[in-house]
């Protein structure tokens, strides 16, 4: 279980700070590496013996005939999830190394430990993004996927809630972000990695929809400090077969959510969604119709009025503007544009015609 790599990162560790030769065995005796480098991939007799047993084993003077090519020196088992998975040799007298032969073990198994628990990590994301790329081709499921989906732990249990936010894979606190969110949902069923250049998904599956909303509420107070919010949240699909929609449906969310929003739900831009083609030349004949007398600060305050369901105290407030001054824009609004956002039917123009603007500029 221990690569050549990490055999290699121990030697150079160990015998940096020790002054002293370290080989590093496979369990069948095979020196993986040494600051001999004569003796890689001999074997060492002495290891095996230790793989054996599963015990120290010192070589003297006396007992070395017992082990071909060997000189003096302490071997020692490692030990991983107390699965033996390699043994690391210090040479030496008893006398002079007896005192760090411990240590060393211990230390070597922290570094084995860190390094196959990464390694074990990046297998499973690797098999959750594979799964999760055959969930969004839309094509029927293979029993092969549901066994893999059984292998990596996944409950397939509706309902299902896809994810989306985007993270540039090459950030510094990438693999942070990544162990935060797998940290978070520990308990969960769940499947997180990376699908498109700078999209990661989240799949998670058998929650409620409370329980949902509250725990990415708490999700996106976690991811606040890494800039990497909004999260989309897509459409709830009741059947893995339909996990597909759910993700588009999140992207949607990610697109047309509003930028203040840390978790932006398609319910919430749905209807939005419907207008999302503003690029059509009617599109842009009507928004420049209705729009294009309104400056940049009272099209801010008419799109905040409707995000505040009308309610004049509490648009004031979010403006940080007199309750007045507010009255004053929208009279002005509505003598520039002819349409009352106070009134229901003239607003339902204007808000159409902030849904057809481009997303940058109603933004």
């Amino acid at each position: 279980m221990i690569t050549k790599q990490l055999a290699n990162q121990i030697v150079e560790q160990t015998m940096l700070r020790l002054h002293r030769n370290i080989n590093v065995m496979q369990t069948n005796g095979i020196i993986l590496a040494s600051g001999d480098q004569f003796r890689v991939d001999s074997i060492h007799e002495g290891a095996v013996a230790v793989a054996a047993t599963k015990k120290v084993l010192w070589i003297t003077e006396e007992n070395k005939h017992l082990f071909p090519k060997t000189k003096p020196g302490i071997n020692l088992p490692i030990f991983f999830q107390n699965e033996l998975v390699g043994v690391i040799g210090i040479t030496g007298e008893p006398s002079e190394i007896e005192e760090i032969a411990t240590l060393v073990q211990l230390t070597t198994e922290m570094m084995v430990h860190q390094a196959l628990i990464v390694s074990e990590r990046e297998y499973k994301r690797k098999m959750q993004e594979m799964v999760f790329e055959e969930l969004m081709s839309g094509q029927p499921l293979q029993n092969v996927i549901y066994e893999r989906i059984n292998k990596i732990g996944f409950v397939n249990k509706p309902p299902f809630y896809a994810l989306m936010l985007e993270i540039n894979p090459e950030s510094k606190s990438y693999q942070t972000i990544l162990q935060g969110i797998e940290y978070f949902f520990q308990r969960d069923s769940l499947l997180v990695g990376h699908y498109q250049l700078n999209e990661h998904f989240i799949l998670i599956s058998g929650l409620d929809e409370k329980l949902i909303k509250k725990k990415l509420d708490a999700l996106a107070s976690n991811l606040k400090k890494y800039e990497v919010l909004p999260i989309g949240v897509g459409q709830v699909a009741h059947s893995i077969e339909e996990v597909h929609i759910a993700y588009q449906t999140a992207k949607t969310a990610l697109t047309y959510g509003l930028p203040n929003k840390n978790v932006s739900y398609f319910e919430d831009v749905e209807v939005f969604s419907l207008f999302k083609k503003h690029d059509s030349r009617e599109a842009k004949q009507f928004t420049n119709r209705i729009l294009s007398g309104l400056n940049e600060n009272l099209l801010l305050t008419l799109q905040e009025y409707f995000n505040c369901n009308q309610q004049l105290g509490i648009c004031a407030d979010t403006l940080a503007i007199h309750r007045h001054t507010l009255t004053y824009r929208l009279k002005k609004i509505g003598k520039l544009t002819g349409f009352n956002p106070t009134v229901f039917q003239d607003a339902i123009i204007l808000q159409i015609a902030l849904w057809c603007l481009a997303p940058d500029v109603k933004k």
